[in-house]
């Protein structure tokens, strides 16, 4: 019997790789030496993307890069052949804040706390020093996941990590960060990375927000970030200059782009990769599951266990239990998913294409401990699964949590 164990992290508790040795842990508990486990750790594009390359080939590389902050980080980043896929979030994350307990590959990584004064001045120099780094490497096709970013300067520093200088009516380079962009004057493109023309880009993100306006970077992710209303309205004029100046170096295109869904996206990095780097947006689960090679790997599977922390009616708009088990359905493999807690209905559980559904709030009422004890609880998760593949009927609180029927899972 083979399984695919496919999960993403479970966010403050797991990565996607602690998730899937859990749960493989609890179905050979279950079910002795005959069952193949096959362990491809996926995520969304955002955080865990790493994570995911590096189970799937992946090797994972380094660098000594900027932080949100300026402050000299060690940022990772993986390369296979001439791809590489950057995580932003490892150099220019919330996480990577001062104060924060590590990167973001890593699911239970904390950053800083944010605050009006990180809004205005993080930057995304560093992703900007990743991306040079992969060049360095070898590479020419890059996948950019975005998510969890702590800057608001429309990829600003991205340019500048790439040999762009930003400077003002004096011709002094400006300081870091989105608020400086308001006495942005004009962009010295002739230090830009020359390697850039032979490279291609994927933004891997699920964010269709324009760069400007009520549904753009500042007013959505702003305040999330720390941004104040003041430091919002600050942000999106200062994005504005820096979107006429930029039109003013590069064409039309710079204006077009604003408007581009995912131009917002990692605070407003996603209008930079597309109006400079002439990046291509896809629907990060897409580009995960492509690079894990996902759909090969179900071949002559039984069951695919997925799983994310909550799944919930965010998990229904392209995320990655949802993601693999599409996949799984279009193999015509049986898929069921772990979580900490749902609060999908079973119906909406059913069409999702869940076979079943397994929280740990079924074994541990209180969420606070389905976060503090995930593995063990992971565990024994994994042996109901192995459980009901060895043919034993659903019983106890389980059975009261599945979304389908109650039957044994026919595999």
């Amino acid at each position: 019997m083979r399984v695919v164990i496919a999960p993403d992290k479970f966010k403050g508790s797991l990565s996607a790789p602690e998730v899937a040795l859990r749960l493989e842990a609890g179905l050979q508990a279950a079910t002795g030496s005959n069952l193949e486990v096959l362990r491809i750790p996926v995520a969304d594009g955002g955080e865990g993307t790493l994570d995911a390359a590096v189970g799937s080939g992946f090797a994972r590389r380094s660098a000594l890069v900027s932080g949100p902050t300026g402050q000299r980080i060690r940022a990772e980043f993986a390369v296979r052949g001439r791809e590489a896929v950057i995580e932003m979030a490892a150099a220019s994350g919330l996480a990577a804040l001062p104060g924060g307990t590590g990167g973001s590959s890593g699911a239970g990584g904390t950053g800083g706390r944010p605050d009006s004064a990180s809004a205005k001045s993080a930057t995304s120099l560093g992703t900007g020093e990743l991306i040079r780094a992969a060049l360095d490497a070898g590479c020419r096709q890059i996948i950019l996941g975005v998510g969890g970013s702590a800057n608001t300067d429309g990829g600003a520093g991205v340019l500048q990590g790439l040999g762009a200088r930003l400077l003002d009516a004096a011709g002094r380079e400006l300081p870091p960060g989105g608020a400086a962009l308001g006495d942005l004057d004009r962009i010295d493109f002739s230090g830009f990375d020359a390697r850039l023309d032979e490279a291609r880009f994927i933004l891997a993100s699920d964010v269709d927000n324009p760069l400007l306006g009520a549904g753009g970077a500042p007013a959505v992710f702003g305040p999330q970030k720390g941004a104040t209303p003041d430091d919002v309205a600050l942000l999106d004029a200062a994005l504005s200059r820096f979107v006429d100046v930029l039109a003013a170096e590069i064409g039309p295109r710079a204006l077009k782009a604003a408007g581009a869904p995912g131009a917002g996206a990692a605070g407003g990095v996603g209008y930079a990769a597309i109006a400079v780097l002439a990046a291509t947006r896809r629907p990060g689960i897409d580009v995960v599951l492509e690079f894990t090679g996902l759909a090969d790997r179900l071949a002559g599977a039984d069951l695919v266990i997925t799983g994310e922390g909550s799944l919930d009616e965010q998990s229904l708009l392209g995320k990655t239990p949802v993601g693999v088990a599409r996949a799984a359905a279009r193999a015509g493999v049986p898929a069921v998913a772990v979580c900490g807690r749902t609060t999908l209905t079973p119906e909406q559980q059913n069409n999702s294409g869940f076979r079943q559904v397994y929280p740990l709030t079924a074994l541990e009422a209180k969420v606070e401990l389905c976060i503090a004890q995930a593995g063990p609880l992971l565990e024994q998760l994994g042996k109901l699964i192995g459980a009901d593949l060895a043919g034993l009927t659903l019983a106890g609180t389980h059975a009261a949590t599945t979304a389908g029927t109650k039957e044994p899972l026919n595999v």
